[in-house]
């Protein structure tokens, strides 16, 4: 997607000074203020909501697979956060294996916990035996590692691509900074430790640690192909299928990324972080969902002198958002005066996902002062 330059490495104070930059006639140009584009695109298999913390992320990327459900044949939505929200929103316990949600026919939704395999989990091998004492103590070092919980949710998300047995899959990730280290897996495994297991040296030591296990470790040797094999584990297939799931990311029509925020600074900030990221990553993103705004009641009798300082600060930033996306779908979400919880609250609720708000903000229609 076309990307303005000043964007490029933009900085906190430059950000604040948006409202002065003036764009021609073609970058004013406003998309259609909804996700109707996601929801009608029929090559779409892979769809991420994101952003900061607290924006939303779960209640927009649950209502974005109810309305896929109602359109696609399959709908598989998938949780990649630690700390996962899912369950509450459908108000039903979702585990690590794909659960049909009760309302739906062809809606499943499921939570990854990215967690070390347990002793018992790899079997006898590693849990008797010579070398077994120190397995038992390189296991706890292992789960504590940075970068593992990355590592396993990409498996799981790897067995998704390779299984694929849902047309469609909407994926509820962690906040942005896990959610970039999560995409930047490919990259960062082709790159370093697929390296780092090439080479000579490191692959002798490794046989050493499997000779102190002794005749019950798995056995490490090389593939058919030549390549570091592991107890069955081929690792050129598994960088074959890493890549192969890096390459259906990184096509826009296949992969898009919607990223959620609220208009106040630190989340457009963040939001803008998190683009320019993507654009690195080379993945699709032309959606934005500007969540929790709060709309003039012209029936309100009473004025709401908080109300109204709210309205100022959202305004600012959302005229932010309107100048740095302008080739972006942008829908705009109102703050509601109760929970969206269970099926029934979301049919509801995504149904303005598709459907411009009549008192939605437009581009030039306030500024700043008003």
């Amino acid at each position: 997607r076309k990307k303005k330059n000043f964007l490029i490495n933009m900085n906190i104070d430059e950000l604040e000074d948006l409202d002065d930059i003036e764009l021609s006639d073609e970058e004013d140009m406003q998309l259609e203020a909804s996700i109707k584009n996601i929801i009608d695109d029929k090559e779409l298999k892979w769809i991420f909501v994101g952003g900061k913390g607290g924006v939303g992320k779960t209640t927009m990327s649950s209502s974005i697979a109810v309305q896929l459900a109602a359109k696609r044949k399959s709908v598989l939505i998938i949780s990649t956060d630690p700390a996962h929200n899912l369950s509450d929103a459908f108000t039903q316990k979702f585990t690590s294996k794909p659960t049909p949600i009760e309302g739906f026919d062809n809606l499943f939704g499921m939570e990854i916990e990215p967690k070390m395999p347990t002793e018992s989990a790899l079997g006898e091998n590693f849990s008797k035996g010579p070398g077994a004492s120190i397995f038992q103590s390189i296991l706890p070092m292992a789960s504590s590692m940075p970068g593992i919980d990355e590592f396993f949710s990409f498996m799981e998300i790897m067995k998704e691509v390779k299984n694929m047995n849902y047309e469609v899959v909407v994926f509820d990730t962690a906040p942005t900074g896990h959610t970039l280290r999560l995409l930047s897996f490919p990259d960062m495994f082709e790159n370093g430790i697929g390296k780092i297991l090439k080479q000579g040296n490191v692959q002798s030591m490794m046989k050493g640690v499997m000779n102190m296990m002794g005749s019950n470790a798995p056995q490490m040797g090389q593939d058919e192909d030549g390549g570091l094999s592991i107890g069955g584990l081929n690792f050129n297939k598994v960088t074959s299928t890493i890549r192969e799931v890096s390459d259906q990311f990184k096509n826009p029509k296949l992969t898009t990324f919607v990223c959620v925020c609220i208009p106040e600074f630190l989340s457009v900030y963040e939001t803008e972080r998190l683009v320019q990221e993507l654009m690195k990553f080379e993945i699709d993103s032309h959606n934005i969902i500007v969540n929790q705004l709060v709309f003039k009641d012209p029936e309100r009798k009473h004025e709401c002198k908080m109300c109204n300082s709210r309205i100022r600060i959202q305004r600012k930033y959302l005229n932010q958002v309107f100048e740095l996306y302008s080739h972006f779908h942008i829908t705009q979400m109102p703050l509601l005066g109760e929970e969206v919880r269970g099926p029934d609250s979301l049919k509801t609720f995504s149904k303005q996902l598709l459907t411009p708000l009549p008192y939605a903000y437009e581009k030039g229609s306030f500024d700043d002062n008003e």
